[in-house]
């Protein structure tokens, strides 16, 4: 959009850190190669023990934004990325002011040139939050075993799949395909007013950046998922975060979970999923569905309270908990190649003879 107010915001990029002295430097160099500096960074140390302080200080002087640094004694039981993730936005969000906006990543992580400046031509677009994509660096990919690799492509084709369906189902225009799923602590953007709508990030040791993209979410916050804005992650097995990727790419060395991730569920249970949400969407806006309620498994004076909340994504949060059919199920690895399977025959079934000629 020309003239978007976003054009004229303070850009301040919040990052959490801990003992991060081997990778900090090119994170922060990355930054200062920005086609559009940054206005601020902020950097939150949590409980370093390393040399991370001293670096970032004397880089100082080379570089073309402000740079707070941070160090904070976190109790044990706070010492985590998702409280320093928290505590270093909401410095971010003062420094930027009421109209800015807010970027996020890791320590750990290298963002491309265009980092800020393809995150302001999305919310150039009128939308709340964006969502970019964490790729891990090729040369630390290449030392994890291929097994792994075959793993998360499985995981991840069945995910992106199941996306489609829900696309088809039950589009939001403001999230058009190309989409992707990922909601990465590694490459978040958000407006200041966003930020501060939900009450900031949530308290929580690891998962806040997918808890705080599901808080808006509820909040008819326009959430957008863009596949061209990517980031280098660490592919190392020794993380800083507990429950983070490092903790997962370990445990999956020795042994093969049980279960994929969370996002993937059985296809024909999506499929009702999106199907039932579109149709909670219509009633949301006034019409009516006389056997919605039923086929939710709840009576209607439970779908009515819901449908009364002030925000589309709130209600269906309260019924998709309180639903007994959508309760969500877990896919084991083992089922993954015939969920996938499945869920290409949904796709197939709900694209149109157009889209299936492109496609």
């Amino acid at each position: 959009m020309r003239g978007s107010p976003v054009d004229n915001s303070n850009i301040v990029v919040a990052i959490p850190v801990r003992d991060e002295a081997a990778r900090i430097r090119p994170c922060l160099i990355a930054l200062n190669q920005q086609m559009r500096v940054p206005d601020g960074v902020v950097l939150m140390l949590n409980n370093c023990t390393d040399e991370t302080e001293t670096i970032t200080r004397a880089m100082i002087p080379k570089l073309r934004f402000p740079l707070d640094i941070i160090s904070r004694d976190l109790p044990l039981a706070q010492a985590d990325a998702g409280h320093a993730r928290g505590l270093a936005m909401d410095v971010a969000a003062e420094r930027a002011g009421s109209s800015g906006v807010l970027l996020t990543t890791d320590a750990d992580s290298t963002v491309p040139p265009d980092w800020v400046i393809r995150n302001l031509a999305s919310l150039r677009q009128g939308v709340d939050i964006v969502c970019g994509r964490a790729v891990i660096d090729p040369i630390e990919a290449a030392v994890i075993p291929a097994h792994l690799h075959a793993d998360d492509a499985l995981e991840c084709r069945l995910i992106a799949l199941l996306d489609d369906v829900a696309w088809m189902l039950d589009p939001e225009p403001h999230d058009p395909p190309l989409r992707h799923t990922e909601a990465s602590g590694a490459t978040l953007a958000v407006t200041v007013a966003a930020f501060h709508r939900v009450g900031g990030i949530p308290a929580m040791a690891s998962g806040e950046d997918r808890a705080f993209v599901r808080a808006l979410w509820m909040m008819d916050a326009r959430v957008r998922h863009d596949p061209t804005i990517q980031v280098t992650v660490s592919g190392r097995v020794e993380g800083r975060a507990p429950g983070g990727m490092a903790d997962a790419i370990r445990r999956r060395i020795v042994q093969q979970d049980e279960f994929a991730d969370e996002m993937a569920e059985p296809a024909m249970d999506a499929y009702l999923r999106y199907s039932l949400r579109q149709r909670v969407r219509r009633v949301w806006r006034g019409l009516a569905d006389p056997a919605l309620a039923g086929d939710l498994g709840l009576s209607w004076a439970k779908v009515a309270t819901a449908v009364a909340d002030r925000y589309f994504g709130g209600a269906w949060a309260k019924l998709e908990a309180a639903s007994p059919v959508l309760q969500r199920r877990r896919v084991r690895f083992t089922e993954l190649p015939a969920e996938i399977e499945t869920a290409r025959m949904l796709r197939h079934r709900l694209t149109t003879p157009e889209t299936l000629a492109a496609d």
